[in-house]
């Protein structure tokens, strides 16, 4: 059964939804499923493999709490820990911020 409330993780470089994008773009709230949002502000210089590590990572975190409750609390932990992924990624070089981003360090 689905929640009625949607339950999130907001950091600067990571978003989790509990959610389905449906097909107008919009969030639906699900106890199935997360949405998975990396770099909303297009902060970094991406390339595939970064990103697909970032990917991997994040099923390799979810998979920890398969079965524990799905909380607000569970989801800042993934995200936090997603987190400090990317900036490691940024420390060895494997990423670099984008000069045309939004938002400028």
């Amino acid at each position: 059964m689905d929640n009625p409330m949607l339950v999130k993780s907001t950091t600067r470089h990571i978003r989790i939804f509990a959610a389905e994008i449906d097909p107008d773009g919009e969030l639906v709230p699900s106890s199935q499923v997360l949405t998975l949002d990396v770099d909303p502000d297009n902060e970094f210089n991406w390339n595939e493999d970064a990103l697909q590590r970032v990917y991997r990572k994040f099923d390799e975190l979810v998979e920890t709490y398969s079965g524990a409750d799905l909380t607000d609390y569970n989801l800042r932990r993934i995200g936090s820990d997603l987190e400090h992924f990317v900036r490691g990624l940024l420390h060895k070089g494997e990423i670099s911020y984008s000069l045309t981003g939004r938002v400028v360090n």
